[in-house]
């Protein structure tokens, strides 16, 4: 059968059944010159060896072309602002804001010690309590975050990684508190400890606990919150660390790999849980590379879940991601430049296929961004879907020599790099021994290196200078929030049941000892408004906590 009409075929069998069930945007897309864009190009003859191998068409395996048959045409891309500062009523109301801007998904920072497991009154916490996301403590902040927003009609991305089990046990009791059961919900938390222990460091636990639990929300979620995405499997991070793109792919399926390892370990069938499996990854300069990069990953996914793990269900072969665009390559000289690089990095994001979409803002290499930057990150992905015409088409780039070998050239690379970590135990080991933090380690040292020997152009550091730039208008949190913070926190403590909280943290400490699964006692704790810090101390009991590798 000719390429055409295997391209037919799926127009008439799978193409057709998506329609139906969800149409596209219009009846017929054109150009600005009346040109009709086609839904699919495909090569306009039939002697392309390993079409279908590779390439394929959108919404079948390999997914190198996009995981959904229609991918924007039907619906575009989530797009989000992650967003978090302060007190929760101030973070509200920024998310109320960009939901009135057109922001289609809420994507939540929180704050240090609230990622850490500490409460606002810590000695821990102290200077920073709002500063780089909203500070949550208990049930009763949580309650404020999400005040007037339905949770059974916004999805909820939130980031946070080591206390992830806590915060998602108080966005579902927030939901029932609003009259939403859980199976209604949807979102993602990101959950992902192992690039925490190699690139970022918000970190409690040591890994192999670490792994139960997060293998426990995986099978809390399958049978309780079956619309939420479980994990989010960040190579964002690992880029932001100064990582390669091919290492961003390799360690962050690599990750992936374990996950999945530990999961099936744990008891639970691949087919089970691997569809609410998701990814995150950075857009950095480079678009062509970019676009490549999310090509390569999405085959690779879908090679490793099929022929590795054996999963049967093609949701589970889906490589779904998040993209944010990559705060690593803004600067605080000539801020606005910021904003033509964010364009750049969404433009390939969306040129890559993806599900969801943050673009930072243009002053966040110098402070939190101010409403006016959010709204232009925000518009700028709105111009790119809406004017750009790159959303009238599904992977308009394949066929492309140049985006066809780079992204054969990332695979095989990114290969080589899970075959050596493979080698050394699998990814756990290998963190455990350096590999990781060692690689990354060595490509920011060169990438440094290129811009000081002016090897790498960056605008308006070592080309293109000005002096006497004006200082731009920076959002700057205050210390009265601190102070504001910790005198709700006492208030709540002074009026909950405190002979309830003591029960349900005993609980919980007999469920960390034993082998149950440690989302109901926390859920439970947190409808008695135990504290995230009291929470997370006591796992720290448990437990222990992680000390980091020292990478020689």
């Amino acid at each position: 059968m000719s390429i055409s009409d295997k391209k037919q075929a799926w127009q008439d069998a799978v193409v057709a059944k998506s329609i139906a069930k969800s149409p596209e945007r219009k009846p017929e897309f054109r150009t600005t010159s009346n040109i009709v864009m086609d839904r699919c190009f495909t090569p306009g003859f039939d002697d392309y060896p390993g079409y279908e191998e590779e390439l394929g068409f959108p919404g079948q395996y390999p997914f190198t072309r996009g995981v959904q048959p229609t991918m924007y045409r039907g619906r575009f891309w989530t797009m989000r602002q992650y967003a978090g500062f302060g007190t929760a009523k101030e973070s509200n109301e920024r998310y109320k804001y960009l939901l009135q801007a057109g922001q289609t998904g809420l994507s939540v920072a929180f704050d240090l010690p609230t990622q850490m497991g500490y409460d606002s009154d810590a000695a821990m916490a102290q200077g920073e309590v709002g500063k780089v996301g909203v500070a949550i403590d208990s049930l009763a902040d949580m309650e404020i975050l999400f005040d007037g927003i339905p949770l059974d009609k916004v999805s909820t991305s939130m980031t946070i990684n080591s206390t992830a089990a806590i915060l998602l046990a108080m966005y579902i009791a927030v939901a029932e508190k609003q009259g939403v059961s859980p199976e209604k919900i949807s979102g993602t938390i990101q959950n992902d400890i192992l690039k925490e222990y190699m690139a970022r460091g918000t970190y409690i636990y040591p890994p192999q606990e670490s792994m139960r639990i997060i293998t426990d929300i995986f099978a809390y979620c399958k049978d309780n919150v079956p619309k939420w995405n479980t994990i989010s499997i960040s190579g964002y991070h690992i880029r932001e660390a100064g990582s390669s793109a091919v290492q961003e792919v390799a360690f962050t399926l690599a990750d992936g790999i374990a996950y999945v390892e530990a999961a099936i370990k744990a008891g639970l069938n691949v087919d089970e849980f691997a569809p609410r499996l998701a990814f995150f990854f950075n857009a950095h300069n480079n678009l062509l590379e970019e676009v490549a990069k999310f090509r390569a990953a999405r085959r690779m996914w879908a090679t490793i879940m099929k022929e590795r793990f054996g999963a049967k269900d093609p949701r589970s072969m889906m490589l779904r991601f998040h993209t944010q665009t990559a705060g690593c390559t803004l600067t605080a000289q000539q801020p606005d430049n910021n904003i033509m690089r964010v364009t750049i990095q969404a433009l390939a994001a969306v040129l890559g296929g993806t599900q969801s979409l943050h673009t930072n803002s243009r002053d966040e290499a110098l402070a939190l961004p101010t409403e006016d930057s959010v709204r232009i990150a925000l518009r700028t992905q709105q111009v790119i879907a809406h004017e750009s015409g790159v959303a009238d088409s599904i992977d308009p780039l394949a066929g492309s020599f140049l985006v066809e070998s780079l992204t054969d050239q990332i695979e095989m690379a990114a290969t080589e790099y899970i075959n050596k970590i493979d080698s050394l135990g699998g990814a756990v080991e290998a963190i455990s021994r350096g590999f990781q933090q060692k690689e990354i380690q060595d490509s920011a040292y060169a990438y440094q290196r290129a811009i000081e020997t002016d090897d790498l152009i960056i605008v308006g550091v070592n080309k293109f200078t000005v002096t006497g730039e004006p200082a731009p208008e920076l959002l700057k949190i205050k210390e009265e929030v601190e102070i504001a913070q910790k005198k709700s926190l006492a208030e709540m403590k002074a009026t909950r049941d405190e002979t309830k909280v003591k029960e349900t943290l005993a609980a919980l400490a007999s469920a960390a000892k034993g082998t149950d699964n440690l989302m109901p006692p926390i859920l439970n704790a947190v409808k008695a408004y135990a504290t995230l810090g009291e929470i997370a101390n006591v796992l720290r009991d448990v437990f222990g906590v992680h000390r980091e590798t020292v990478v020689l």
